[in-house]
């Protein structure tokens, strides 16, 4: 096998906040896989937050052997970005191969759309506010918060969406007493889920605490060995391929979670429609799905995703898988 990597970067349609910063476009590997006769591609946002730059990320595909698997790149490359565009790569090259959906070759039904949630950056709660109105026909907004006075961000996203369903993202930003003197406000503006309220290292404050609204897992859940440590403290888990390390533990993610009493969420890093493509299967049915990368792009992928009022379609071949 020929493994390729390329760099590509993508315009933000405006600058995108969230409490760890700003930024203006989408960094991202682009992985192709070639057989000599068939090439599969996939992509991955490598995130500072898990210590990852484009630089180490296309070093860990870099120092792959010259044959592997799907089965075999398990145990080659930890869970995390590098993992997850090889692996996207390998089930884009096997539907072409087998000139089969992906969804045929993992044992699932025929995918349809599911409505996503659409981000409100963080900013200031006039301009919150401002967001909320221009996209108040969309069903399902989330908010970026995180910061000690969100309470006025809040409330004016429900005042400029009054009829969406809200959920929040803190981004870990919040303290314990932040969050349990802000949880009484969630449930009386509607809120539907609070995402990683709390520092990853610092969440079993949850532990007997209650909540009110259902609690989700991000930063605190990365594939299945997160699982134990989740116990008591949440209700929901975000499972992101770039968190995952690509589809194929993504699916035995979802499998467990729900065997284990946990409802889930598809959330998704900011990239292309390439990125997002694999999500929406494991999308199908979920709590929440958070795919839209794409929409805050000024720019994407050629032949890529369709969203619409029934939400986020699954690829279409010329895509992926």
């Amino acid at each position: 096998m020929q493994v390729e990597v390329s760099r590509d970067v993508f315009r933000l349609a405006q600058v995108f906040t969230i409490s760890r910063g700003s930024r203006t476009e989408a960094k991202v590997l682009t992985v192709r896989i070639s057989d000599g006769t068939h090439q599969g591609w996939g992509e991955c946002v490598p995130y500072a937050r898990y210590d990852e730059t484009l630089d180490s990320v296309e070093a860990e595909i870099a120092a792959l052997p010259a044959e592997f698997t799907r089965d075999s790149l398990m145990d080659l490359l930890p869970a995390g970005a590098a993992r997850n565009a090889v692996d996207c790569a390998l089930w884009d090259l096997e539907a072409k191969r087998a000139r089969k959906r992906a969804w045929d070759l993992a044992g699932l039904p025929v995918p349809g759309p599911e409505i996503t949630a659409y981000t409100l950056s963080l900013d200031t709660p006039e301009k919150m506010q401002a967001q909320a109105a221009a996209n108040a026909h969309r069903p399902l907004l989330k908010i970026k918060l995180g910061t000690p006075d969100d309470m006025p961000r809040l409330e004016a996203v429900r005042a400029g969406a009054p009829d969406a369903t809200i959920i929040v993202d803190a981004n870990e930003g919040w303290s314990a007493a932040v969050y349990a003197d802000l949880a009484p406000h969630l449930v009386r503006l509607g809120v539907a889920l609070v995402e990683q309220p709390l520092p990853a290292g610092e969440d079993d404050a949850l532990i007997g605490m209650e909540r009110p609204v259902p609690v989700c897992a991000d930063e605190s859940c990365h594939d299945r060995t997160s699982l134990p440590g989740l116990k008591g403290k949440y209700d929901v888990v975000n499972i992101k391929l770039d968190k995952t390390g690509g589809l194929t533990e993504a699916l035995a993610l979802r499998q467990q979670a729900l065997a284990e009493g946990y409802r889930v969420m598809v959330g998704c890093m900011v990239g292309s429609s390439l990125a997002m493509a694999p999500a929406t299967l494991l999308a199908q049915g979920v709590m929440v799905t958070d795919l839209d990368g794409p929409l805050l792009l000024a720019e994407d992928r050629d032949n890529p995703l369709i969203f619409d009022d029934a939400g986020v379609h699954p690829p279409k071949a010329d895509l992926w898988g």
